[in-house]
């Protein structure tokens, strides 16, 4: 989809939506002078309750819901919605949020809808493709010979098979006389997949540009769809193989159908025998598949079997196969396959049609147009300057003209000039066309930029949703900078909290504490003990941490530990004398000692509880600043507004 742009106008009007309410949202508090309605806080009050186990108190609510407002009024103090990683990712917010609201539900459903259909049937097709020109302009002159092909093939002029050997560039089915086989919906192009279901059976359809060529589509045979299956299968490979080698694999395959037969683990022989290097270690397990995925001899007995059933041995191009039908299924309701057939139509050329119908009923509400004289003006201006080049374009930078009206405003050629391409014309047309082209993707984004500020002033739930994004994106910024990235850096804050609360970090049981060198082999180990106790003795731990690693680079790796008794193997046998761990199959290294390691009955210092003590100074800091916040900002609540809150 076409991606919408918000501009700084409507980033603010979005931060401000609550003054152009309507009447009957009156305002329930002012946080800071802001104006806070009813609307919101009953939005966000019921948006809680649902994530909450037990039912909360509109009051109790409340005391959390002013200490929310409040935050957000320092980030604003502070001027956090000013700054250009806030409105990037509120910009990036206001277009998702609008997306749903610009595309037309009907358009859409109808798209579904005719996708759906396809899924009850299967068609039996075979195609003629060639490529497209290497000189896009040239497609035309292919188009016409694709044309007066289908209409020589409708007349009995020629023949099918032997214009297929002629021209067809798909070598998959060159060979087969273009027989595709039975066609499996969303699994081709759009383009293609609708030419086939809309070609009567035994009829040639009309050109179809796929995107990967050009194609002519006959219909062989039609069936309702029988759904999906689910299988196994067994593979002895032939292709490729002498007579002699060819004539065991179907010696072994009669062996095995006769054991499999006899109630024989089928997922066993397939994980021994199957020479299917995809699905013979998982039990020749194929999972769940429809009509047209398999090759045609195994798509066939697939679908011709029983559930529970295994087949008599029958061969492919790859060789001998045996299947076990494990299941079946009918194709999937309308609701059951909505959400894969939405994801199809918004991965092709079909993803643009709601949105371009639901722009159309914008554009006309809005009353949005290009001023086609005006660009027609300016097509003639860059002629008479000397067509379009890197010096006359530049004329056009400031220039007033007006181009696209929406909702009485007027955009101007300034307004687009960024978006005009970079490009030489000395034709009028080609020049006036360009512009039009540009002046017609901003009358886009105006007519949406209109009607998601019509939408803040008359769509509550679109509203309450922009400002919870809005005051989200403030309220995460603010607490970062506050409470959590102040926790986790603030060093002499941690220390001294720890010093103050040491108490409430108390052990159990004793633990080891120190660093744990790897090496990588036993030559290594010795090398960096040397280190340790010969050159690292005197240094800080982080300074160790630092230089034994550019010592010995990849050769060692280097953890700091703190656990009880049982937490490690590893720790157990450095420190409480437990046996030592070896991995046989070297996933972690088998060379390995302690350096600077002790048992500690309690912690001794902040690293030894950091967790625990981060999470404790946070809260500490976020009580601290709700009670700054208390006293810094004024808070005004309604109590007969609040006492109408549902």
């Amino acid at each position: 989809m076409k991606k919408l742009l918000i501009s700084a106008g409507a980033l603010a009007l979005a931060a401000i939506a609550y003054a152009a309410t309507a009447g009957n949202d009156p305002v329930l508090m002012t946080v800071n002078g802001k104006k806070v309605h009813k609307s919101e806080f009953e939005y966000l009050y019921h948006k809680n309750l649902q994530q909450q186990q037990q039912p909360q108190s509109i009051d109790d609510y409340l005391q959390m819901f002013i200490n929310y407002k409040l935050k957000v009024a320092d980030a604003e103090a502070a001027r956090l919605d000013t700054t250009e990683s806030f409105r990037n990712e509120f910009r990036s917010s206001c277009e998702e949020l609008a997306a749903p609201y610009m595309i037309d539900s009907t358009v859409l459903n109808n798209l579904v809808n005719e996708a759906y259909e396809h899924l009850k049937e299967n068609v039996n097709v075979s195609h003629i493709m060639v490529a497209p020109a290497e000189n896009p302009a040239k497609n035309d002159s292919v188009v016409a010979m694709m044309e007066q092909l289908r209409a020589d093939l409708l007349s009995g002029k020629a023949d099918w098979a032997a214009m297929v050997e002629k021209y067809t560039v798909d070598r998959g089915t060159k060979n087969r006389a273009g027989l595709m086989g039975w066609l499996t919906p969303g699994a081709f192009p759009w383009s293609f997949e609708k030419a086939a279901y809309q070609t009567a059976t035994g009829d040639i359809s009309d050109v179809v540009n796929s995107g990967f060529g050009y194609h002519l589509v006959r219909v062989n045979d039609r069936r309702p769809a029988p759904g999906e299956v689910k299988a196994s299968h067994i593979l002895i490979l032939t292709r490729g193989k002498d007579e002699a080698e060819q004539a065991r694999a179907k010696v072994l395959i009669d062996s095995l159908y006769n054991v499999a037969a006899s109630g024989a683990d089928f997922a066993e022989l397939a994980k021994k025998y199957s020479q299917d290097p995809g699905s013979g270690s998982r039990g020749g397990d194929l999972g769940w598949f429809g009509p047209g995925r398999m090759v045609a001899p195994f798509d066939s007995a697939a679908f011709a079997m029983a559930d529970g059933t295994i087949s008599k041995p029958f061969a492919t191009s790859f060789g001998w196969h045996i299947i076990k039908r494990e299941a079946s299924r009918p194709i999937p309701t309308l609701d059951e396959a909505r959400k894969t057939i939405e994801q199809q139509i918004g991965g092709d050329e079909r993803r643009i049609l709601p949105y371009r119908a639901r722009l159309e009923q914008l554009t006309k509400a809005h009353k949005g147009k290009v001023l086609k004289s005006n660009v027609n003006k300016l097509a003639n201006k860059l002629m008479k300057q000397g067509g379009w080049n890197a010096t006359t374009v530049l004329t056009l930078e400031n220039d007033a003209t007006p181009v696209v009206q929406v909702d009485g405003k007027k955009f101007t050629m300034a307004d687009m000039y960024k978006k005009l391409p970079i490009m030489t014309a000395d034709n009028l047309n080609d020049i006036e066309q360009t512009l039009l082209t540009v002046a017609n993707g901003l009358l886009d984004e105006q007519v949406v930029e209109a009607e998601r500020l019509s939408m803040l002033e008359k769509n509550p739930d679109f509203r309450n949703l922009v400002n919870e994004y809005h005051d989200g994106i403030l309220l995460f910024d603010i607490s970062n900078q506050k409470v959590w990235d102040k926790a986790t850096k603030d060093k002499e804050g941690l220390e001294n909290f720890f010093a103050t609360h040491r108490d409430n970090y108390k052990w159990e049981a004793p633990k080891f504490k120190g660093f744990i060198v790897f090496a990588k082999n036993d030559s290594v180990m010795q090398l960096a003990q040397q280190y340790c106790q010969n050159e690292a003795t005197a240094m800080s731990n982080e300074d160790f941490v630092k230089n034994i690693k550019e010592r010995f680079g990849k050769d060692i790796r280097v953890e700091r530990v703190i656990a009880a008794k049982g937490d490690n193997p590893i720790t157990d046998y450095l420190g409480f004398g437990g046996q030592k761990p070896i991995d046989p199959k070297k996933i972690r290294w088998n060379d390995y000692f302690a350096f600077r390691e002790k048992i500690i009955a309690q912690p001794e210092e902040v690293v030894d509880v950091r967790a625990d003590v981060t999470t404790e100074y946070q809260n500490y800091l976020e009580q601290e600043w709700i009670k700054e916040l208390r006293n810094r900002y004024k808070v005004d609540v309604d109590q007969k507004v609040l006492k109408t809150v549902k």
